[in-house]
């Protein structure tokens, strides 16, 4: 039983570290999303192709999906606290070479590592805060984390865009820079002590390896499509990730716990739901972005400013929704988001360059409350499944499945414009093309949210009767 002077300092030590996931669930998108309204001026200054220029962002999520298993098994092993201060100093390194970039190729080495630094914060957000947290207060400091991140995403094109506009487009890979530093002296100075599993284990090499190159082959493989090596490259991917799952039900410390996939119904769907919504939304900034800017012909800034308004509806809502799926079964709230998703979609898919902005502006609201009613209860519905000594693990797996999700979604795009604009810059004589690669993107994104309909009604439940 602690005593009062103790419950104080526990509180204080929670509430800081709080503050420290929270900030850094802020800086992290704040660049993700500033990066993303760079694009078309970061293909004017380096001379960037179509598909290239794709590659921008994928590289980033291509890199955060190889590594945030293995950060989160590292975490359980070797502290939480640790990693995500390792991953807030990296991101500060990275994101210093990237806006130093002198070409395209350089740009998208550094957006590599920079994927690789920000797996270790996606690997342990959830997971610290689980562990500082208990079960009646959890889904609310989720649905705060949450709420950051969208606010991070919210206010990174704006931000983004009026510093490309002034400062050029390098100027939008270090502004989030000063959040991190004091993310680092919180961490430092304010949260002492650390979470480690109570069960650590061995490192599984074997599956790090065959997980990390399976992602890599389908990502090369995805984005050359329809080349033969592409072709080859892809099968390898999906060969690859069979073998890992085989290998890993049978490994008694595997890098990925996939045994929870095969014996919780609620943490399997649930993750698979998520898999499928970040699939068919991510790639909303980029395409939105892209169609502001060429069809449009909107300004960087006004760009940003329109396209604040789907992470900001997403941030408004999604603390309450963290909130409801502490009393409300979390598959309620999630499926009417993902039915909600699909609709906002669905009117994305028929943009063309007549369509009015307040039309846009419509679509992006029904998306954004869409995603802000599944996210936080689906994250509160996984980890209120598992034991506690998951919690590290479940945190990679909240993250594989986003990052999975967000660098599936980047790579449809890029197959969807290898097929339809190819390897030539966006032009006004290509403007058409662009049109129609936008449109059918959006149509495989709405048509993606009906596996994920299915997955988060067939959920289960996770509150007592």
């Amino acid at each position: 039983m602690l005593t009062m002077n103790e419950e104080k300092v526990q509180d204080r030590i929670r509430n800081a570290a709080l503050v420290m996931v929270l900030l850094n669930a802020f800086a992290t998108p704040l660049m993700l999303s500033a990066a993303n309204v760079a694009l078309p001026e970061i293909a004017k200054d380096l001379n960037i192709h179509a598909v290239m220029l794709s590659w921008i962002p994928m590289a980033y999520l291509m890199a955060s999906a190889t590594f945030v298993l293995i950060f989160g098994r590292l975490a359980d092993m070797y502290g939480r606290k640790r990693l995500f201060m390792m991953g807030t100093s990296s991101v500060i390194l990275t994101s210093l070479l990237a806006a130093a970039a002198p070409d395209g190729n350089i740009l998208i080495f550094a957006r590599f590592l920079q994927g690789v630094s920000a797996a270790m914060l996606y690997a342990t957000q959830i997971a610290i805060i689980s562990s500082i947290f208990p079960p009646q207060k959890r889904g609310r400091a989720i649905g705060l984390t949450v709420s950051m991140i969208y606010l991070g995403l919210t206010f990174g094109p704006v931000a983004g865009g009026f510093l490309i506009e002034f400062f050029g487009w390098r100027a939008s890979f270090i502004f989030h820079v000063p959040l991190a530093i004091i993310v680092l002296l919180i961490g430092f100075f304010w949260v002492p002590g650390e979470w480690i599993s109570e069960d650590a284990g061995a490192f599984d090499i074997r599956g790090a390896i065959l997980y990390s190159v399976s992602i890599f082959c389908l990502c090369i493989g995805v984005s050359g499509l329809p080349e033969l090596y592409a072709l080859v490259s892809v099968m390898a991917g999906i060969l690859g990730m069979t073998i890992f799952f085989n290998v890993a039900r049978h490994t008694a410390e595997p890098i990925f716990d996939v045994k929870l996939f095969f014996t919780n119904k609620v943490f399997t769907r649930s993750s698979l739901a998520s898999l499928m919504i970040y699939t068919a939304t991510f790639a909303n900034v980029v395409l939105v972005s892209l169609y502001l800017q060429y069809l449009k012909g909107m300004s960087p800034s006004s760009a940003g400013l329109f396209m604040m308004i789907q992470p900001l509806t997403m941030a408004v809502f999604s603390p309450f929704t963290g909130r409801l799926s502490d009393r409300i079964e979390p598959r309620i709230i999630a499926s009417a988001g993902m039915l909600l998703t699909a609709t906002g979609l669905t009117m994305l898919a028929v943009l063309n360059g007549v369509n009015s902005l307040p039309y846009l502006a419509s679509a992006l609201i029904i998306t954004g409350m869409g995603f802000s009613l599944f996210s936080s209860p689906n994250v509160n519905a996984i980890m209120s499944s598992i034991e506690k000594r998951y919690y590290g693990s479940a945190s990679g797996s909240i993250a594989t499945m986003r990052v999975l999700g967000q660098m599936s979604s980047m790579m449809l795009v890029a197959l969807v414009f290898a097929l339809f604009i190819g390897q030539v810059e966006i032009v006004p004589e290509n403007y058409a093309l662009l049109q129609k690669a936008i449109q059918i993107s959006f149509s495989i994104a709405a048509m993606l949210c009906l596996p994920g309909l299915y997955f988060s009604v067939a959920r289960g439940k996770i509150h007592a009767p």
